[in-house]
């Protein structure tokens, strides 16, 4: 791969093409988040919260998916013998199995009392997430080793673009199912949904072409040097960053979700339909950045994000402190940016991933990578619901605003977030240009502004 990479690297970007049969990864995204927004997003926070489960609980669902990302650690040793497409399909076929199961749990209403369907929800979500868990450890490397350095920048976005696109209409296709008296079959019917699109998502899961192992790494049988490997210099600093952020947006979904319901008093649908808003915000990544991602590099595009999710966060902490009245319009406008912003952060995350990787060992690499930054995820919801629950009624006045669970939770999510943009400042990447270089290319030199100057004319 590393002469793949350098001989790319040398030819004009025109000469560089995407491999064919790579549109059918997009088609995977599209399918796959019309499945997984259902069963690991809004619509299964607000099924757990029509079972009463506590703000630890939800904390628990929110954070399963990316907990048991961990076992991506062992899994990793067995991608080059395997292949990487056979077995990322095996274990998105195996969680599709559980989506239909799911589907199952609300109609058992009939003979089963809430608190006994919450744990067989619960139980099921575990075998859901673990599956996914170990496949997609296979994910990053496949497509790191298909798409060429030159074009990864577009790649991840246009894959960001057609996720929050087929995202935007699945939470629009729920709010619609859930405007009104919710039932308990409307979420069953929701489920059922997702299985049905989690299957089709994997018809073009094995057109997507494969790529050979190397030979040597499946020979080898020398131990992995995990802590060699994390200790990387480049590496390294990516991965605090990568905590520190986790730390900051684990919980910001369910939180808001929960917000929104329980303090602003919002009906489901209702929730949904605001939600869907933030996936448009996250389709805005790709005409911000476009084929500029690969120019301008990732660490800029972070730092950018970080001081936008600042500003965002400042919102929320306004809104559920009472200082500003919880309006349609304004919950809109938060939601837009946390889809665009959160977008941002992602690509940048991975693309750096991408660029300071070794070839030798990448696998490994990558399963450290994926780890850390989810098992981050992964806890820090279940640490914010225990802060939740510890605050509990409590609400004082201080500085015109009431501090109250959510207020504090905001706050904290914008404190971690100051400390990923500090953090973040210290990234290796020689090739990015500068913030301020980032947004001179944005604001003044974008072709946006040719229709600017038009509309001045007129």
């Amino acid at each position: 791969m590393a002469g793949t990479e350098s001989t790319s690297a040398v030819k004009p970007l025109e000469a560089v093409r995407f491999p064919a049969g790579l549109n059918n990864a997009y088609f995977f995204a599209a399918f796959n988040a019309l499945s997984f927004q259902i069963v690991l997003g809004s619509p299964m926070i607000l099924y757990a919260k029509s079972l009463d489960a506590s703000a630890t609980v939800l904390g628990l669902i929110a954070g399963m998916m990316p907990l048991l990302v961990i076992f991506q650690i062992p899994a990793a040793s067995h991608i080059n013998r395997v292949g990487y497409r056979r077995f990322v399909l095996a274990g998105w076929s195996t969680r599709v199995f559980f989506i239909f199961m799911m589907a199952l749990v609300p109609l058992t209403g009939l003979f089963l009392d809430a608190p006994t369907r919450l744990v067989l929800l619960l139980a099921l979500l575990f075998c859901f997430n673990l599956s996914r868990g170990i496949s997609s450890c296979a994910w990053l490397p496949w497509i790191t080793q298909l798409v060429p350095a030159d074009l990864r920048g577009r790649y991840l976005t246009r894959d960001a673009a057609t996720l929050n696109v087929a995202s935007f209409v699945t939470l629009s296709i729920c709010g619609l199912a859930l405007t009104g008296e919710t039932k308990p079959w409307h979420f069953g019917a929701l489920f059922g949904f997702s299985a049905v699109m989690g299957a089709i998502s994997l018809t073009f899961l094995k057109r997507i072409p494969d790529v050979p192992t190397t030979q040597e790494i499946v020979r080898s049988t020398t131990t992995v040097p995990w802590f060699a490997m994390m200790s990387h210099p480049p590496f390294k600093k990516l991965l605090y960053t990568t905590i520190a952020w986790s730390l900051a947006y684990g919980g910001i979904t369910a939180f808001t979700v929960s917000f929104l319901k329980s303090h602003a008093g919002m009906a489901e649908g209702t929730i949904l339909l605001v939600g869907s808003v933030a996936f448009i915000g996250g389709v805005g990544s790709l005409w911000l950045l476009g084929s500029r991602f690969d120019r301008v590099g990732s660490k800029p595009v972070l730092g950018a994000a970080c001081t936008g999710w600042l500003l965002v966060l400042a919102g929320w902490v306004l809104l559920a402190g009472g200082a500003y009245p919880t309006t349609m319009g304004f919950v809109l406008v938060l939601q837009f940016f946390m889809g665009l912003l959160a977008a941002l952060v992602g690509m940048a995350n991975n693309r750096l991933a991408m660029a300071i990787v070794p070839a030798m060992g990448r696998n490994h690499f990558f399963a450290i990578y994926s780890v850390v930054g989810n098992v981050t995820l992964g806890l820090a919801p279940i640490a914010w619901g225990l802060v939740i629950d510890a605050v509990g009624e409590r609400s004082p006045m201080w500085l015109g605003v009431e501090w109250n669970r959510y207020t504090v939770f905001f706050t904290g999510a914008a404190l971690t977030v100051a400390l990923t943009l500090a953090v973040s400042r210290r990234l290796e990447e020689p090739k990015a240009v500068s913030m301020e270089a980032l947004l001179r290319e944005i604001l003044i030199q974008s072709p946006q502004r040719f229709w600017l100057r038009l509309w001045s004319r007129e």
